[in-house]
């Protein structure tokens, strides 16, 4: 049922590549020798040749992030450009996009007859084309009374089987012919030879700044042997850190994430919290020249395949429209919310100036103040929480709700995984097994910073009408548990667990035949995130929270007080967080509208962007820029606006259930069979408009957020 996860032979991962990849080449070109290409015997064997291989390679680049070593870098860089190459020479085969492009021809020449013969309008035809499929025989067809208008039943038109698609797999056809444009069909020889080159130097580019960013972090320790540094920070956090040395207390803090947020946070020694922020924010000087090389790089391979700049070649495939849109909505953005982050910062200097009589608030010292006004303002602690966001048990009643709103079931297995604690579930519906989840939340020091999701096998049908079921790794990096103390979350932790599970279920719950669009395949870009930023909004929830907030020592559930306060606390500096995601996410595209050639002119385009929309300017050695994994070592290039862009995508979506009933079933349901279902088989604003039944509005992100009523 589910492939296991088996490392045994990791180190021999480049030869049994090479031989994938000889097979993959081979059925390929039998494809290619098929007299009569259609959907059924081309396209769709085609789809399953690539979904296999990816099954093979994705484990490969996976255990490098989690398990990183020598070995793992050794394999990943052995695998890298041979898998590089090859999906740059596929990419470019003129047979496979030809054959691709006469399938579309005929589907569209087909469907014209259709439309003269029977006078069917667009939304007939929609009606047709989502039907033809789901009948399996021309028996089956002769029962149907599926009604296309008040003149035709479904059975009474008469088509081709062979040349219609249905509208999965017209959306395969049309987002594969794109793909295959952008990656060099219909160029000449030479040019195709350098998209090739580019494309294996930018994949060893990205793979560089990420390992970097990894040694970087890991060298770095700061040692406190002082108990006044470190007096207000959490027990728990302390406990980690505490290490005995010649006799004598101390207390270690690095850059992982949970020990850098403790220190920069609690940490009392204004001294020591400069040393570790200016150690982080100064991570892998060496990425500056990676960073101007990959700006070359994809500022001509944009040049080559007729684009003007990186940015409209990345929007050339997501739901924005225009470069102008992106930026004109970012900028909007950020001028709603730049008088609120004024005001916002007023009241943390005011703090600042009243504690301590400190006149000259830095970047640094903003967590450590922001931490104390919150807790005067809500009278809220964030050590106080963590005891009853204990991992397991934050699990189970998060479980108990994804059950509760979806209908699905996780059930704990104990199978090969990467390490011991990573944790495995099968999810069921209506007691039937439907997908597999790797969930991996603690931090180690050999796993890459941050958290993200990550696709393993897809949903689809197979050539011989087998169900494939598909799984998904969770990885996090949150406090790691001891012997003598488990793993307590901060309820930023838990917001986060809810935004990776929903890309999860995202992938897992599609219900889509075609892998090349079933679950998160084929979803723009700048909505992908908007499954994933609609679950974090119910972390938020009376109700929800009640389910898993429950004291790991007592068994206690918080109290109503207590989680309303949490709750009013929701949208704290939510004016200084919508403008510095702003200043992220045009740094970002503005950065691929034209080409920067220097270090120098790269951070004179942030500290331009910082000048006009940052309230607090960092000081000058942050190189933030060299730290920017999101675009330079992920998917997010000129497309960091996703987060914002389909946000309001999720507020809106949101108040849908809030302006009826949190676990209200039937919308929950349409939720699930649209959003979640339905994959990138459909296009989602498309998606959004049959859920919502209106197009979503700004104000809804505005308002949710705290920043308008």
């Amino acid at each position: 049922m589910f492939k296991e996860f088996n490392l045994d032979n990791f180190e021999n991962s480049k030869k049994v590549l090479e031989s994938k990849i000889k097979q993959s080449r081979a059925d390929i070109n039998a494809l290619l020798d098929i007299e009569d290409k259609t959907y059924n015997n081309f396209a769709k064997p085609y789809q399953e040749i690539a979904e296999e291989l990816n099954e093979f390679v994705t484990p490969i680049f996976h255990i490098d992030s989690v398990k990183n070593s020598k070995v793992t870098q050794k394999v990943q860089e052995e695998c890298l450009p041979i898998i590089s190459e090859y999906e740059t020479e596929i990419s470019q085969n003129e047979h496979v996009y030809s054959a691709l492009k006469d399938i579309q021809y005929n589907h569209n020449s087909e469907l014209k007859d259709i439309q003269n013969k029977y006078e069917l309008n667009d939304e007939e035809i929609e009606v047709l084309l989502d039907n033809i499929h789901k009948v399996t025989s021309k028996n089956e067809l002769k029962h149907t009374n599926i009604s296309v208008n008040n003149k035709y039943l479904l059975n009474d038109i008469q088509y081709n089987t062979y040349r219609l698609l249905s509208t999965t797999q017209y959306m395969v056809i049309i987002n594969e012919n794109r793909d295959f444009k952008l990656g060099g069909c219909g160029l000449d020889d030479s040019l195709k030879g350098r998209l090739k080159d580019i494309n294996l130097r930018l994949s060893e580019l990205s793979n560089k700044f990420s390992q970097n960013l990894l040694d970087s972090t890991n060298e770095f320790e700061m040692i406190v042997d002082d108990f006044e540094d470190v007096n207000e920070i959490p027990q728990s956090d302390l406990e980690i850190a505490k290490f005995e040395e010649n006799g004598k207390i101390k207390y270690k803090f690095t850059l992982q994430m949970p020990s850098y947020l403790a220190y920069i946070t609690y940490g009392t020694s204004r001294v020591k919290r400069e040393e570790i922020y200016k150690a982080y924010c100064t991570r892998a000087p060496e990425n500056g020249k990676i960073i101007n090389e990959i700006l070359k790089l994809k500022y001509e391979r944009s040049n080559i395949l007729g684009f003007d700049n990186y940015a409209q070649y990345s929007i050339s495939t997501k739901m924005a429209k225009s470069e102008h849109d992106v930026v004109n909505f970012l900028e909007e953005l950020a001028l709603k919310g730049k008088d609120g982050a004024n005001k916002e910062l007023k009241e943390v200097k005011a703090l600042a100036k009243k504690i301590d009589n400190l006149s000259n608030l830095q970047n640094f010292d903003l967590a450590y103040y922001s931490e104390k006004l919150k807790k005067e303002k809500y009278d809220i602690d964030a050590e106080f929480y963590r005891p009853y966001f204990q991992q397991d048990s934050v699990l189970e009643g998060f479980f108990s709700f994804l059950n509760k709103l979806f209908n699905i079931k996780f059930v704990e297995k104990e199978v090969n995984s990467w390490d011991e604690k990573t944790k495995v579930y099968d999810i069921l519906e209506n007691d039937i097994i439907i997908a597999r989840i790797f969930i991996d939340l603690e931090s180690r020091k050999d796993k890459r910073g941050g958290a993200w999701m990550n696709n393993w096998h897809t949903h689809y049908i197979n050539t011989k009408n087998e169900k494939q079921l598909p799984t998904a790794y969770i990885v996090c990096n949150f406090p790691p548990s001891t012997k003598e103390t488990p793993s307590l979350l901060r309820h930023d932790d838990v917001v986060t667990l809810f935004h990776e599970m929903g890309h999860a279920l995202h992938h897992l719950l599609s219900k889509v035949s075609e892998p090349f669009v079933s679950g998160i395949s084929g979803v723009a870009w700048d909505v992908v995130e908007f499954p994933s930023q609609f679950l974090e909004y119910f972390a938020y929830d009376k109700d929800v929270l009640k389910m898993f907030a429950k004291h790991y020592q007592t068994g206690l559930v918080l109290d109503e007080e207590s989680i309303n306060r949490l709750i009013s606390a929701k949208n704290f500096q939510s004016s200084l967080s919508l403008v510095r995601q702003v200043e992220f996410a045009l740094f970002d595209f503005k950065l691929y509208q034209k080409l920067y050639k220097s270090e120098e002119e790269v951070q004179c385009l942030l500290d331009t962007i910082r000048d006009k929309f940052s309230v607090l300017k960092p000081p000058e050695y942050n190189k933030f820029q060299n730290g920017f994994a999101h675009i330079f070592s992920g998917g997010y290039s000129a497309g960091y606006y996703s987060y914002k862009w389909a946000e309001v995508l999720s507020a809106d979506a949101f108040y849908l259930f809030l302006d009826s009933n949190i676990f209200n079933k039937e919308l929950a349901q349409n939720y699930k069979n649209l959003i979640l279902g339905k994959g990138g088989s459909v296009d989602m604003d498309k998606l959004f408009y049959e859920l919502a039944k209106r197009n979503p509005s700004v104000d809804s992100l505005l308002k949710i957020d705290g920043i308008i009523s």
